[in-house]
């Protein structure tokens, strides 16, 4: 994990665990006012607590949609590295992948998402496809395997990351693949979820779904606010 993103991911963390702090800092208050009688229950619930602050650090929750998107830094299977911050001025699509995924095959096997892709670079978008997988997991494809799937489907994208540590997915609590998040040109998150409004691995249902993702990008380029900003995404689990 890059400083950049450690930092980022600390400080997004803590946040959300303020109230958990604030707890902690209750229990600890009464303690000292009411004395022993209560130190042995209250120093368990207190340990939990803290367990809970920690491993809420560790673990991390979805970034929040119109806040900035956290920085982070990775390097694609080109060797290339690059900075989110890198990209400040367009507007960025960030897709977590699994290409052995049967919700990712659909989206692939149907050349939707090379669609959307293809769609969203001719209009100046980046397109960062991260595999959040651990080594050795379904869909932790090397360099060679890439290059012969994304010929295969057509995919287009601007960088291709493996983050086997799973930092910078945790960081935004990527919990699907597909896992999709729109940031715009100021580096707001502007949505965050689905790709479409169809949970299935059908490819049948694609037509008659809302690619949400499509209709985000489409309002940013009209200048509107995006109105779907936030849906529940769908898919295989992140193979952390």
């Amino acid at each position: 994990m890059s400083p950049q993103t450690l930092s980022a991911f600390v400080a997004a963390a803590s946040h959300r665990n303020q109230e958990k702090i604030r707890q902690v800092l209750d229990i600890e208050e009464n303690v000292s006012k009411n004395g022993r009688s209560m130190k042995n229950n209250l120093l368990v619930r207190l340990a939990a607590i803290w367990a809970a602050l920690f491993l809420g650090l560790l673990v991390g929750r979805a970034v929040e949609t119109g806040q900035m998107a956290p920085d982070f830094t990775l390097t694609d299977i080109e060797g290339e590295t690059h900075n989110l911050s890198d990209f400040r001025g367009k507007t960025v699509v960030l897709e977590w992948m699994n290409q052995g995924c049967p919700f990712v095959v659909k989206h692939y096997d149907s050349g939707n998402m090379p669609a959307v892709q293809r769609e969203a670079i001719a209009d100046g978008v980046v397109w960062l496809v991260i595999n959040s997988g651990r080594k050795g997991a379904q869909g932790d494809f090397d360099l060679a395997e890439v290059k012969s799937w994304q010929k295969e489907k057509g995919a287009s994208f601007t960088a291709y990351f493996r983050d086997r540590d799973g930092s910078v997915g945790h960081l935004y609590g990527a919990k699907t693949t597909p896992h999709m998040y729109v940031i715009s040109a100021e580096g707001t998150l502007v949505y965050q979820g689905a790709i479409d409004s169809i949970r299935s691995a059908k490819i049948s249902d694609i037509d008659r779904a809302e690619n949400y993702v499509r209709s985000a990008l489409k309002d940013i380029s009209d200048g509107s606010p995006v109105r779907t900003a936030t849906t529940r995404p769908y898919g295989c689990s992140v193979k952390y």
